[in-house]
């Protein structure tokens, strides 16, 4: 077998909009609050290392509480059973899941499809969840190394208002680095984003793609640890891609 099928999917809880795109994976199914089933339209490309052509994407306004499942095409298809007959079976067996909890509706999916061991079965079932304008602080940036103060401080009003002053020290030193670069490596306009949810998560955004690169300096370089220190004090970091640039983002556990 040659290249691998992918289905990614980047959901924001303050705007409710979800990303998908897919490569040679099935659609995701959507089960809207309603209980009403549908299999949005998301561009196909080619699998994984298939050739180099570029990946739509599809933007999708998701009501809070809809339920967005992931599966692999051994759920749905066999050598007695087409995919589209597969399809209206998971469509039928999500449709007799009103409120069940996510677990419960992967055992309920399960249970109604008759699912034969000769391919592996991946199912994952997301609900979404909104934050409400309270979990969500952010500002623009005017490109001035001057201006990274003035973020400091915004972020530092804003975690006593959450009542997050313990995470106040490293959040200051995790978005000045990210800030700092934005400013000096990207251009505007930058944007910085606080998310509180599970989790803390810092956001910066600016006008370019160029993905940065976690380096180890030496004891005699006068440079390059800011991502280092990013990567050392949050659980998790990373880049994602917009239609105008980038977003690096930082995830810190609530005390």
């Amino acid at each position: 077998v040659t290249g691998a099928t992918c289905l990614y999917a980047v959901y924001d809880p303050a705007s409710r909009r979800c990303t998908i795109a897919r490569a040679g994976h099935l659609p995701p199914a959507l089960v809207l609050p309603d209980g009403t089933v549908e299999f949005p339209d998301v561009p196909a490309g080619p699998p994984l290392g298939l050739g180099g052509l570029p990946f739509e994407t599809a933007d999708l306004e998701l009501p809070e509480g809809s339920r967005l499942v992931l599966y692999t095409d051994g759920l749905v298809e066999d050598r007695e059973r087409d995919i589209d007959e597969g399809l209206d079976l998971l469509r039928d067996a999500l449709r007799h899941a009103p409120g069940a909890s996510p677990e419960e509706t992967c055992r309920i999916v399960l249970d109604r499809l008759p699912v034969r061991p000769a391919d592996d079965v991946a199912l994952i079932v997301a609900e979404t969840r909104v934050l409400g304008a309270d979990q969500v602080a952010q500002w623009e940036v005017p490109a001035d190394p001057a201006a990274v103060s003035e973020v400091r401080a915004e972020v530092t009003r804003r975690l006593a208002e959450w009542g997050l002053e313990d995470l106040t020290f490293t959040t200051e030193l995790i978005l000045s680095e990210l800030v700092t670069n934005a400013i000096r490596y990207g251009r505007g306009p930058i944007g910085v984003r606080l998310l509180r949810g599970r989790s803390l998560i810092c956001e910066v955004s600016d006008g370019t793609t160029t993905s940065p690169h976690l380096r180890y300096a030496a004891s005699t370089d006068e440079g390059g640890r800011g991502l280092f220190l990013v990567a050392q004090l949050s659980d998790r970091w990373g880049t994602r891609y917009t239609p105008t640039g980038k977003i690096i983002w930082a995830e810190q556990p609530l005390p």
